[in-house]
């Protein structure tokens, strides 16, 4: 990682270089601030090339970031970020700006507004759909102790997709509290946005008449701060009303008790700051719509949005080639497999749709779009309808694949118990980015999903260990099972081998020894086996012959496996890219206890901690779940260590590593 140049070693940011708090922007001029402006967006672009991060979303706030910082007064003022990879701006005037070599890097800046990073990161964010709940709850605690700050929430068209929004905005609505809910509209999530509300948001701000009249008002509304009678001002207010009754979406969020103010556009320095300025003394629910464009600024982010949501850095700053070394081709990703796998599946199966809330590119699901558009469905930010709409898809005899994050599924938890389980549907969760994520951060990494759904009956729970069985598992879930399943799987690349065209269905419930070894056995699932395999040659350097297992289901659990291994090894470790606690180490524990089996289990996997963020490589060293650091501790259980193990709980958690 390279650090940028020192701000005194450039002229290239002459005013921004003197700004290191909110209160330093305030000293310029409303005619400078767009000078800023441009400097904040040329040094994200640097930032961004450098060292990579989330890039279009915070090129297209960066007017509206300043905006915000000129007019309001952080940290006393909240600001809230509904998802927060919009914020890179907002921390670079906050603090943050030297520091942002560092983002998303082991040890440095968050990716996300994180709030023990800053004293102006006042909620942290990381899911959509958020903020203006959050809002309306810090708003409720400053109007019970009689606080006079001001509370911003800043949320995206694609997060209005989120039904939490509109409960909020409805409740907010009825308490009347002093709050600005600020839409940026760019029509895009990280892919483009869906949805009834996104067209009704498009047809406005793309009406020629409501964009003229729109501008006699913005125009005549400016008069009142001047000695205009109180005649003149409610005229001027009843022609304002009108418009927003007749052309704008205006009526809708009126409804909802809010004050709505727009579509104004968000890149236009002097109406944001005018804007703001007039509705800070409107002591009630306000909605200020702004337009702006993802990527402002930057050709290549502005003309392929969804390809440049975020990057991982090395690219030319002007022209986005990357300046990366070519490689050989890199085996496919788990998401890839997956989707030409449901693609092919589909092919002879028509009742096999596909589902996504929002993220079509990132789940791999537009290869199923393509192939089957009339069965595919994205719904939006919208994880619990797409629970309860593949419900009733199944309900009338069709397989929905539910393809969706770990971390995002948590938000169905009730829909999938209720609406799916309980009423044994065949819903299929396809669990992308289960366990570690990286750079994402704690907000992202899918550490609990065994742990939720371990519990959950008539659940079938399943991790491939490499990318042959995740197509087997899809087949398996898919034409050999008639209930719900759930396949989890990691971000990124597969190992390296030739899929098997052909699909061949996997005995649900049953596990294998891929290595077989007398001295201890080594049970894991997913990801985590072949760093067994691995920490297995290492031991077996050392004179360990250990006993390694894929187990492959957490439910049904093998326990005729299972059998076989306790009566012949009496310390069982158990590996898994999950929390150790409710996962398969406690699935296996409790069938032995069950048994009155003696045997010594020893769970490894993700400790009762949030995990930062960092490399892939960097957090498995932390957590002493690579190679290395698991035939460390196998070495130390095998020997007796007393310091391997927690006795009273019998379970191996690296705490000593983490920060």
């Amino acid at each position: 990682m390279t650090k940028l140049p020192c701000f005194h070693e450039t002229d290239a940011y002459r005013s921004l270089n003197t700004i290191n708090s909110p209160e330093d922007l305030k000293r310029f001029k409303p005619s400078e601030l767009q000078q800023i402006a441009d400097e904040c967006r040329s040094y994200l672009i640097d930032v961004i090339a450098e060292n990579g991060g989330h890039f279009a979303s915070s090129l297209g706030v960066v007017e509206l970031t300043v905006a915000m910082h000129y007019v309001f007064d952080s940290p006393k003022d909240k600001f809230i970020w509904d998802v927060g990879h919009q914020a890179y701006i907002h921390k670079i005037l906050t603090g943050r700006r030297d520091l942002m070599h560092t983002n998303r890097r082991f040890n440095g800046l968050a990716g996300f507004p994180k709030i023990h990073e800053s004293r102006h990161d006042a909620f942290g964010t990381g899911h959509a759909s958020t903020s203006i709940s959050a809002a309306a709850g810090m708003a409720a605690a400053r109007d019970l102790e009689g606080g006079n700050e001001k509370i911003i929430a800043v949320i995206g068209d694609g997060s209005m997709t989120g039904g939490m929004a509109f409960e909020a905005m409805n409740h907010l609505g009825d308490l009347k509290s002093d709050v600005l809910v600020i839409l940026n509209d760019n029509q895009m999530a990280i892919s483009p946005s869906t949805g009834g509300l996104r067209d009704y948001l498009i047809n406005i701000s793309l009406n020629k008449t409501y964009n003229k009249l729109r501008q006699f008002v913005w125009n005549s509304l400016s008069l009142i701060n001047n000695d205009v009678g109180d005649a003149a001002k409610t005229a001027i207010h009843k022609i304002e009303d009108g418009i927003k009754a007749s052309l704008t979406p205006g009526a809708f969020f009126e409804a909802l008790g809010f004050r709505y103010f727009g579509p104004i556009d968000g890149h236009n320095m002097d109406q944001l700051v005018k804007a703001m300025k007039e509705m800070q003394a409107l002591p009630h629910p306000k909605l200020l719509h702004v337009i702006t464009k993802k990527g402002k600024g930057f050709l290549p982010a502005e003309q392929n949005q969804s390809a440049w949501h975020a990057h991982s850095g090395g690219f030319d700053r002007t022209t986005g080639e990357s300046l990366k070394p070519s490689q050989k081709k890199s085996p496919p990703k788990y998401q890839e497999i997956f989707g030409e796998a449901l693609t092919e599946i589909a092919t002879n199966d028509r009742k096999i749709v596909g589902i996504t809330a929002a993220m079509p590119s990132g789940t791999s699901l537009d290869i199923f779009q393509k192939a089957h558009p009339r069965r595919f469905y994205d719904v939006g930010i919208a994880e619990q309808h797409a629970v309860s709409f593949a419900a009733g898809l199944a309900a009338h005899g069709y397989k929905p694949v539910c393809a969706i994050y770990s971390t995002f599924l948590q938000r169905a938890y009730d829909q999938l118990i209720h609406d799916v389980a309980l009423q044994n549907q065949h819903v299929i969760f396809a669990i992308d980015r289960a366990g570690l994520v990286g750079e994402d951060g704690p907000t992202h990494h899918g550490s609990f999903d065994l742990s939720y759904l371990h519990p959950v009956p008539n659940m079938v729970i399943m991790a491939p260990k490499d990318g042959q069985e995740l197509r087997d598992m899809l087949y398996t879930a898919l034409e050999h099972h008639h209930g719900p399943s759930a396949i989890r799987y990691p971000r990124g690349q597969a190992a390296a081998m030739e899929l098997r065209k052909e699909f061949k269905a996997i005995a649900i419930g049953k596990g294998e020894i891929i290595r077989e070894g007398n001295d201890i056995a080594i049970l894991a699932i997913g990801s985590m086996v072949g760093h067994a395999l691995q920490a297995a040659e290492i031991l077996e350097a050392k004179g360990i012959d250990p006993l390694v297992a894929n187990m492959r289901f957490v439910k049904p659990l093998d326990t005729q496996l299972l059998d076989t291994i306790a009566s012949s090894h009496e310390k069982i470790v158990v590996i898994e890219e999950n929390s150790v606690i409710g996962g398969l180490g406690s699935g296996i524990g409790d069938a032995l206890q069950k048994k009155g089996m003696k045997n010594k289990v020893f769970k490894i996997g993700l400790p009762d901690q949030f995990v930062t963020h960092g490399s892939m490589n960097e957090l498995y060293s932390m957590l002493g779940l690579d190679r290395n650091g698991l035939a460390e501790t196998v070495i130390k259980i095998y020997n007796g260590s007393s310091n391997a193990v927690n006795d009273s709980a019998q379970t191996m958690i690296r705490t000593e590593r983490l920060a």
